[in-house]
């Protein structure tokens, strides 16, 4: 396991305060906030750890209400709205300064038998052949408006593997595409055999490039360009099969509109083999700076 992934492990390793009170801290961003997918994933982390074992987490609906400070703890206070026969829902608010800064609802359900069907795997061509971010990242590194952004991500991602299928949008600016974007990722190194990890570990990674086909659609590099700034708003998951983290995942995104400041981008995420594992919706703003 990478000294990275370790890391990121232990800051998803919430701190009971209290009975159904958690509290996270933050790790170094590339920007001054708290990245999204970490504060989702530790809400994740704190609804799961007030469910029964033998249910899985199943769709998470979550807000992002301010901009979260890396430099002070955030604290997870869980509501338990519901403990059914089948399905279990929790409420997740997490707090800084005194104010929330998200807002997540997560369902659990028992295993279940029932219909099955799901939408082909795409066609993407193998992981393995693909570049590294450590090896592709540098040859983008003149299109950012600050000279140290390229080490940054690398940093940040670290604990992650991720590797785009195409250029990335800072990969080309000023040519708008089609818009559509598919990365492969998996955690960097072995992980535990906790479904809940295994989950909480792909909702820190689905905020890292979901609205990628957003800034494809026109020509458009992201904040590390500067020609865009933004936000994440809503972020929505829903988990039909059993996956490992630890394994390759294809992320499939694509983004149906963006209007009122606003872009919308989905995508399905599946495993190697052709599962469907999640299916992944969000929203955020996306303004350009006058």
């Amino acid at each position: 396991m990478s000294s990275a992934l370790h890391d990121l492990l232990d800051l998803l390793d919430l701190e009971q305060i209290e009975e159904d009170i958690f509290r996270g801290r933050s790790r170094s961003a590339v920007i001054p906030r708290v990245f999204g997918g970490q504060v989702a994933a530790q809400a994740l982390v704190a609804a799961g750890r007030t469910v029964p074992g033998d249910r899985s987490a199943h769709s998470l609906h979550a807000y992002f209400l301010r901009i979260g400070d890396p430099g002070a703890p955030i604290v997870y206070t869980v509501d338990r709205i519901r403990d059914g026969r089948s399905f279990t829902t929790r409420r997740v608010v997490a707090v800084q300064h005194g104010q929330p800064i998200f807002h997540l609802s997560a369902s659990f359900q028992i295993h279940e038998e029932g219909l099955e069907h799901q939408a082909p795997m795409p066609y993407a061509p193998d992981p393995e052949t693909l570049p590294t971010a450590a090896e592709s990242l540098p040859a983008y590194a003149e299109h950012f408006i600050d000279s140290g952004i390229a080490d940054r991500l690398l940093e940040a991602r670290a604990a992650v593997d991720l590797r785009y299928v195409g250029a990335p949008p800072y990969g080309a600016v000023g040519e708008p595409r089609e818009p559509r974007s598919q990365v492969w990722f998996r955690a960097n190194g072995k992980l535990a055999d906790d479904p809940l990890l295994h989950v909480c570990l792909a909702t820190y990674v689905s905020d890292m490039t979901l609205l990628d086909s957003v800034l494809l659609a026109h020509g458009r590099g992201g904040w590390a360009v500067g020609d865009v700034v933004g936000a994440s708003l809503d972020h929505a998951m829903w988990f039909h099969r059993p996956f490992r983290a630890d394994e390759w995942l294809l992320y499939d995104q694509e983004s149906p509109s963006s209007s009122g400041g606003r872009g919308l981008g989905q995508a399905r995420i599946y495993t190697q083999d052709g599962r469907l594992a999640i299916t992944v919706i969000q929203e955020g703003v996306i303004r350009v700076p006058r």
